[in-house]
């Protein structure tokens, strides 16, 4: 994904303390997809926004912190200072969520975006979450086996690296409250991408996770497949990421029947406790 910044449609229609029973089922649907906006453009009021400000070229504001490109940390303490001064820059303007650090394998198609060692990138997330900030690791269950990254072609495969997955235990362990999880296709996890596959969600809350989930941008297909909101939202995933407003609108309305259901419930309740803890102002 591209460095864009994102705010929780939601924010547009929801109050700042609402309960799961008080939301219609278009609320509810609203809350669980995250939508692309702009810096200069004004953000809706209560917004919970989330942006790509990883470190050198990967950053939505470019005169703030991190400076560096990931792989140019080379301990464990410059990834915390760099996050630490990363979150508290980005709650000065408003932000609550960072989608960093990457923690893929340093071998994977990333370059510059993959941190030498995994620990570096768990003290990045452990810097941000101290000041108060959301860290969003990513790209589970790990990129670094894959060819080329899932954001130049919409068919990838990867393989399931058990040192790689060690890499997401050690920042949940660390008190990581989101991940995001890649769209890659894994054998051993079943036909599907894994933003899409249960199974993706299954290994991830067996690391002991309990926070929030969310995909990648699901914008990576033009128009997407109609089934992929509700596939990714019954197979765990908690919030469902675009790049393109028009997709956004679109996968509200196509969960509308779910949400009709309850199938969106938990969702919504683990994004409602989420976004009263990362909304700025």
């Amino acid at each position: 994904m591209g460095a864009l910044i994102l705010h929780a449609v939601a924010a547009l229609v929801v109050g700042t303390h609402p309960a799961v029973a008080d939301l219609t089922p278009r609320q509810k649907a609203a809350l669980v997809v995250v939508s692309p906006g702009t810096r200069t453009l004004p953000r809706p009021l209560g917004a919970l926004v989330f942006v790509d400000q990883e470190g050198g070229p990967t950053r939505v504001f470019p005169d703030l912190p991190p400076a560096h490109a990931a792989a140019a940390y080379t301990t464990a303490s410059q990834g915390y200072s760099a996050g630490r001064a990363t979150g508290l820059a980005l709650r000065s303007v408003g932000v609550g969520v960072d989608l960093a650090p990457v923690l893929d394998s340093p071998d994977g198609p990333l370059g510059s975006r993959q941190f030498p060692r995994a620990s570096i990138g768990v003290a990045f997330e452990r810097g941000v979450v101290s000041v108060g900030a959301g860290s969003c690791i990513k790209h589970f269950p790990g990129l670094g086996s894959a060819a080329i990254s899932t954001d130049d072609r919409p068919h990838v495969d990867a393989v399931l690296r058990p040192r790689e997955v060690a890499g997401f235990r050690a920042a949940i362990k660390a008190g990581a409250p989101c991940v995001m999880t890649n769209h890659a296709f894994y054998r051993k996890l079943g036909r599907r991408r894994a933003s899409l596959e249960p199974a993706t969600y299954r290994l991830l809350r067996s690391l002991g996770f309990r926070g929030l989930t969310i995909t990648d941008s699901l914008s990576i297909v033009t128009p997407f497949p109609a089934d992929w909101p509700v596939a990714a939202a019954r197979a765990g995933a908690d919030l469902l990421l675009f790049t393109r407003a028009a997709d956004a609108e679109r996968a509200i309305d196509l969960l509308l029947p779910f949400a009709r259901s309850g199938g969106l419930d938990a969702h919504v309740a683990r994004v409602l406790r989420f976004r009263a803890r990362y909304v700025v102002g």
